[in-house]
């Protein structure tokens, strides 16, 4: 595209592991991008959420409330357990308010289309789309409600939460991907993380592209301080991080798979 187009890093879903998002951080540093948008999920699952909530604050221009950031720092919340306690407890002085306070979407133009960014869907960061979502779930991303707010609608959407990244085209040129995850990649458990590269802010026609990166990095050092650490659920936390095999997955062997089985 040559040296005029703009190139937004996009991140989600770090989940407390700060060896994968400092490795993934150092390859954005190395292709000279300096603008990095987090799509949420900054805590819970790893053991290093206020580190983490540090870094993003710094270093991403952008910032979005995920799932967890909204439910465990949640004064309401009625559900708890060893794990949410300590994850909780782990968070700096005035973390909490600062993750339930972040935006919800964030909208932005380039090479004339209008990309939104949110963590799981339109409607609710708990609402989650997987990618074998019918017509009906996918349109559904890219209409306007009372969570993303009125004003033009998107041609392009970019989304985390189910931490399995796929890119989508469909429905007269509507684009939808997911991000993955940084911190708690399924299935490879490799950090993965998303290039957007345009005329940032143009609303004439021009070269974009989506790309996917994976970074390696060291899963046993961030094994290793969960574990000095004494984090609860480090089991389910070493299966992710080594396997990328779902915690739940663990104990229930008829739960989802990522795909579907054969009916």
């Amino acid at each position: 595209m040559g040296n005029s187009a703009d190139r937004i890093a996009l991140i989600s879903d770090v989940h407390g592991n700060l060896t994968a998002l400092e490795a993934v951080l150092a390859d954005i540093d190395s292709r000279g991008i300096e603008l990095i948008y987090n799509l949420g999920d900054y805590v819970g699952k790893g053991p290093r959420g206020r580190e983490v909530i540090d870094v993003c604050r710094q270093r991403c221009a952008v910032n979005i409330r995920g799932n967890w950031d909204d439910f465990l720092p949640d004064p309401g919340r009625t559900h708890d357990s060893e794990g949410l306690a300590w994850w909780l407890a782990q968070l700096g002085e005035g973390q909490g308010d600062w993750l339930r306070a972040l935006p919800f979407s964030h909208d932005f133009l380039i090479s004339g289309r209008r990309v939104r960014l949110f963590h799981a869907s339109a409607t609710s960061v708990h609402r989650r789309v997987r990618f074998d979502h019918d017509e009906r779930e996918f349109l559904g991303m890219f209409a306007n409600t009372p969570a993303t707010g009125d004003g033009p609608a998107p041609s392009v959407v970019g989304y985390g939460d189910t931490h399995d990244p796929f890119y989508e085209v469909a429905g007269n040129g509507l684009t939808l991907f997911n991000t993955g995850s940084v911190g708690n990649s399924m299935n490879d458990p490799n950090p993965v993380y998303v290039i957007v590269e345009g005329r940032l802010g143009s609303d004439v026609p021009a070269p974009f592209s989506v790309q996917f990166v994976r970074v390696p990095y060291d899963a046993e050092a961030e094994i290793a301080v969960a574990a000095r650490m004494g984090m609860p659920e480090l089991d389910g936390f070493i299966s992710e991080a080594r396997h990328g095999v779902y915690r739940g997955a663990m104990h229930d062997p008829g739960a989802p798979r990522y795909h579907r089985r054969p009916a």
